[in-house]
This record gives C-alpha cells, structure tokens and sequence, in this order.
C-alpha cells in the first residue's frame, strides 16, 4: 500500500493531524468536510505548522508537504484514494452515512478506516456491503505528535485489511498495537479509573483537586493530573467517552460516570476551551495550593493505581490486547510512566489485590472487584 493517496473526511484538529502525517510520508492527501470554513481553517492550521517544523528543521520542505494536501467539498474527490480515514463527531448514525457513501465512490480494493475513540466497529462496518476492508485506525491528539495508533479490527474485518493497515500506520513511525473490537477498546478502556477514582476522591473529601493532581504527578509519575488533563481534553469529549464506555458494557460499576463532571458539561464548563472546567483559566486566576502531605499523596496513588491496574489485568483476561499491547498502549497513548502490568509486578501484585479487597470491604461497590487474571497472578506470587 505504499505511497497510496490518502483520503480524510474530517478536517477538525484530528482530521487535520492525521493528512499532516500522510503528507509528511509522501502521500497525497485529500482532505473533505462539509464546511468551507473548516476546510480554511485546517489550510490555514496546516501552513503554520509545517512551516514551524521546516523553520526547526524537522521537515526538508514545508511546500513539498503542502502541495501534497488537497481540501475538497465533494465527497467523490476521494474516488482515487487506497485508504480513507473518517474523523468527524462520535455518533455511530453520522459514521455509517458516511461509509455507505464512501463505499459507492473509492475502489473495491480501498480500505475504509473510522479513528472512532469508542464505538462499535462492528456497528458502524454494517452500514457497508463490503465490511471486509472496515477497521478501526484511532490515532491520538495531537496525531502528529502522539506515537501510538490502535488498529481495530472487527468480526468482519478481513485479515488482509488489519495486515495492511497495521504495515502501512507502521511506515509512518507509529507504533501500533491490536486490540479487539469493545468498548474504549485498550486505552479509553484501561484509563477511565485514572478519572473516575480521583473524581470519586474529590467527592469524598478525601482531597481536593490540586492535591489529587499533585499526588499522582509527583509521587505516581503522571505527566498530568487528571483534573488537568480532563479540563485539557474538555469535559465534552472526556465524560462523554465514560458515558459511552459505560452503557457499552451495560452499565457496569467499573466505568460509572461522575455526576460532578456531568454538572460541568451542562454548565458548559468544558474546561480550558470555556476558560473554565475543574480549575478556573482567567488571567487573574490563582492556582489553588495542594496539600502536600505525603502520607495523604501516597494513600491517592495507591488508591488510582489499584483500578488501573485491574483494568489492565482485565483488558489481557477478556482478550482486548496483549499483555505487551497493552502495556505499550498505555505508555505510547497517554504517556503513563511505566506498563501498568510492568508497574504491579514492581509493587508485588497480590498488593494491588489487597488494596482492591479494602476498598471493596470498605465501600462494597462492585466497581473494586478483582479481575480473575490479577487474583490468579497474586496466588501465583505467594
């Protein structure tokens, strides 16, 4: 599939991302979106970056790149693409509109991907008559920078199609793990605690926000703490994948939604993008100071890492991934300081498992049970 032209519907921040990484491999890239204004924005987006990069040197040619990329208004400029990539909103109706005419346009043999964070494969590749070239290809933002990129395929994805997709994403430098088609699938999936826990904490009083952060960037390694990174991400993507997540797996207590966070997106206090979120972000804001006691600090990553651990366990007992994709899915897509199956053999795994086994005699909330793989590892242990 080398040098195939590369379609993108989509040309929001991770549309955008996503032809900046095809032209920069030699693609050509044909960007669609029903908005001329999006489209003059992702032009205009792309010029000023790539232009950055050749002015660090990190491209030979901004203009090479640029003459790669092409914006269109007219789905069936994409006939001629090998691959095409969707990334528009996260609404499985939206997706399938899409692909069922995408289908009718580009060759038999063209792949057609969808960078969904959460929905059903399966779902979305039965709007096609074809769903043998459908997959899942979801990068990360910022795509350009984040290294790891999940390929999904469904029950009816083609080996052909995972093999050829997973090689070509592999050519761009990325590194790419499979994972089975549920859903949040590895990351979204493994990393809801690293929220719903420090949330849970917040509502407890067991901490306030800065605290909670504090404790989990500087004793637990985290590049950011997760009132940070949900007020970064915005509450209007962060709690709308946990609500996904959690009515995908017919509402289990592990991937509950926080009310707290709800409050905010009805607020429409989605976070930085509002100036306001968990923290405030106006000019003569101050940042409140954490409580650095570090019995307190220490008592919080315990707490959050036992979840996460769990849910890693969990993701290699039901299949999702690997213990070695799941671990570098961790690492390369949210940048945690160490794999999280890695991290509980370092703390001794049947630790993790008494941490669980106190909360739940403590709080007798189904979200602590133990996944069978980490119980039977911690009796392995002894």
């Amino acid at each position: 599939m080398d040098k195939i032209a590369i379609g993108v519907v989509g040309a929001g921040a991770m549309g955008s991302g996503i032809a900046q990484i095809a032209a920069q491999n030699g693609h050509d890239v044909f960007i669609y979106d029903t908005q001329v204004e999006g489209l003059e924005r992702s032009k205009s987006g792309l010029t000023k970056i790539t232009n950055r990069l050749e002015e660090k040197g990190r491209i030979p040619s901004a203009k090479d790149v640029l003459a790669r990329i092409q914006f269109v208004d007219n789905l069936k400029q994409l006939a001629g693409c090998g691959l095409v990539i969707e990334a528009i909103i996260e609404s499985v109706d939206a997706k399938k509109s899409v692909f069922s005419l995408l289908e009718s346009m580009v060759s038999a043999e063209a792949i057609l991907a969808t960078n969904t964070s959460s929905l059903s494969i399966a779902s979305i590749s039965a709007a096609v008559k074809s769903p043998e070239r459908v997959l899942g290809i979801h990068f990360f933002n910022p795509a350009p920078l984040m290294p790891l990129v999940e390929i999904i395929p469904s029950l009816t994805t083609s080996e052909q199609t995972t093999r050829q997709a997973k090689e070509l994403i592999d050519s761009w430098g990325k590194t790419t793990v499979i994972a089975k088609d549920t859903p949040g699938f590895i990351v979204n999936r493994v990393a809801r605690p690293f929220y719903s826990e420090s949330i849970k904490m917040l509502e407890e009083g067991v901490a306030d926000l800065a605290t909670i952060d504090w404790a989990l960037e500087e004793l637990g390694g985290f590049r950011m703490g997760p009132f940070k990174l949900m007020d970064l991400i915005g509450h209007d993507v962060n709690y709308v994948v946990t609500e996904t997540v959690w009515a995908q797996f017919y509402y289990d207590p592990r991937f509950k939604p926080s009310i707290t966070q709800k409050r905010l997106l009805e607020a429409g206090l989605l976070g930085r993008k509002t100036g306001r979120g968990f923290y405030s972000y106006a000019e003569d804001s101050e940042p409140p100071e954490p409580n650095k006691d570090p019995v307190l600090g220490q008592y919080i990553v315990d707490r959050v890492l036992a979840l996460l651990i769990n849910e890693a366990y969990d993701a290699v007992f039901m299949q999702i991934g690997t213990e070695q994709d799941v671990d570098l899915a961790m690492t390369k897509g949210v940048n945690y300081p160490k794999g999280l199956l890695e991290w509980s053999r370092e703390i001794g795994v049947s630790t993790s498992l008494e941490r669980l086994q106190d909360l739940y005699s403590e709080f007798q909330d189904d979200r602590y049970r133990p996944n069978p793989l980490l119980k039977k590892m911690a009796k392995a242990e002894k």
